[in-house]
């Protein structure tokens, strides 16, 4: 099984910035746990500006599935009902559900 990375950006509510960035600062360990046991490493947000930028590595072998197992978890949608409303679909083409937005990879240097 081999690694893949995953990237997404969305916009952060300029009024709620500030919220984003206090719950990051504490991120739930139920939360941080959860996705490790469903084998995401390597999880960072970066800020610039009002755009954040998530990466991922997913070391499993069902993504979709694990993903979906991590979304339908109580404590982690108690989570997302705080951040999410703190967020803002990205870019000129987006629609207002879209919210993070994955990245398509064009090179990497192993």
């Amino acid at each position: 099984m081999s690694t893949q990375r995953f990237a997404y950006v969305v916009d952060v509510v300029p009024e709620r910035r500030e919220e984003y960035l206090r719950l990051h600062a504490h991120v739930w360990p139920q939360v941080e746990a959860l996705l490790s046991a469903h084998h995401v490493t390597n999880y960072s947000i970066f800020l610039l500006e009002d755009t954040l930028f998530g990466y991922y590595e997913y070391t499993g072998d069902d993504h979709e599935t694990d993903l979906a197992e991590v979304d339908a978890d109580p404590v982690t949608r108690e989570w997302l009902a705080l951040t999410d409303p703190c967020q803002t679909p990205f870019g000129r083409t987006a629609t207002p559900t879209d919210g993070w937005r994955r990245l398509e990879e064009l090179w990497h240097l192993p």
